[in-house]
């Protein structure tokens, strides 16, 4: 089979241009400097073990400095720490951070990668769009086959509706932003920059019933979500509108795929949602929050500001700013680390007296 590149690289970098990318220093294991290793030129990125001539490679810890000796890669970001591990004619540049520096540079060299592009191939409104008259689409805007535009909708230039999305009437959805695939966006405000991935459902209706003896009586969904700027919402997950208030994603958050996101929901600033988390109802998320994958959040709690969630953790009240906490229910992870040594020691116990108890037999 042909090999296929999805992400061409749209131009060589040399090394004098990684390392203004990366803001790292250039030079070779004897300390030569650079002279005439900054025109070598980096074709793609690569791990250390399968980066072959033209590559460039990574190295921040000592768990791969071991395999820089035998890298195939013509440069390799690292740390002073590591750079006497490298290989005759490896240049190297020198980071404090590698592997933010190293993210620097893939980012120049595949800005396509970043977000969800056209399906078909070329902008503006392709062939089998369904665009209603009234919607208004800046210059610029690229609507694929299949998809479908509502009326009302007003979309900012450069921004992406790819095949077989679903716009709802009236959306806002700002300038430089990407609607994924299958991606539906109803009853929902979005700002500059954000991404949508492929499946997402933002803006269906929010989990509602009364009981009653005749049955549960459906509840009105009729607030909004609001999406702000430099949001990225993962593919196939869901964000239901508000009953009456609105769900709201605040500035520069990153939702994972697979996370369910109830109504009245407010998530603060440049938070993190890892996949098959579960947040319900009416719950606050202050800024920088981090819920690791699969969390469960309980309705009508608030986390505060910077704190982290452990995974599979279930949070059942409110929990304070800056903390990181764990376990089900949630505590603070020093708390809950005793709790699970006690008890292996005590299974421990349990299990040797019952050992002890058989050999007597």
């Amino acid at each position: 089979m042909t090999e296929t590149s999805f992400f061409p690289l749209p131009a060589p970098l040399s090394l004098n241009d990684v390392a203004e990318a990366s803001g790292a220093r250039l030079l070779v294991p004897d300390g030569s400097g650079d002279v005439g290793l900054g025109a070598r030129v980096i074709t793609g990125v690569a791990t250390l073990e399968t980066a072959g001539p033209g590559e460039l490679a990574f190295c921040d810890s000592v768990e791969f400095a071991d395999k820089m000796g035998a890298t195939r890669a013509a440069a390799c970001i690292t740390s002073e720490r590591f750079a006497d591990k490298a290989p005759d004619g490896l240049a190297l540049l020198i980071s404090a951070r590698p592997a933010a520096a190293f993210l620097a540079v893939t980012r120049t060299l595949f800005p396509s990668a970043l977000r969800p592009l056209p399906i078909f191939g070329q902008e503006g409104i392709a062939p089998g769009a369904l665009v209603h008259p009234s919607a208004r689409l800046e210059a610029g805007v690229t609507v694929d086959p299949g998809a479908v535009v509502g009326p009302d909708v007003e979309v900012g230039a450069g921004t992406v509706i790819c095949a077989g999305a679903i716009i709802g009437p009236k959306v806002r959805i700002g300038r430089n932003s990407a609607v994924g695939p299958g991606a539906s966006v109803i009853h929902a405000l979005l700002g500059n920059n954000v991404i949508i991935h492929g499946g997402a459902r933002i803006g269906t209706d929010g989990f509602g019933y009364q009981p009653s003896p005749k049955g549960h009586q459906k509840v009105p969904q009729l607030g909004r979500v609001v999406i702000q700027d430099d949001v990225e919402i993962g593919a196939n997950t869901t964000i239901d509108r508000g009953a009456l208030s609105d769900t709201v994603i605040g500035e520069g958050s990153k939702i994972d795929n697979l996370v369910q996101i109830a109504h009245n929901v407010v998530i603060g600033r440049h938070c993190i949602v890892v996949s098959q988390t579960g947040i319900s109802g009416s719950t606050r998320l202050g800024d920088f929050v981090m819920l690791g994958g699969q969390v469960g959040v309980v309705g009508h709690v608030t986390i505060g500001d910077g704190a982290q969630i452990a995974a599979s953790s279930n949070v059942k009240g409110d929990v304070p700013p800056g903390v990181r906490w764990g376990g089900s229910p949630a505590k603070p992870v020093r708390e809950w680390f005793r709790e699970v040594t006690t008890l292996k020691k005590l299974a421990a116990r349990r299990t040797a007296d019952d050992d002890g108890e058989g050999s007597n037999a």
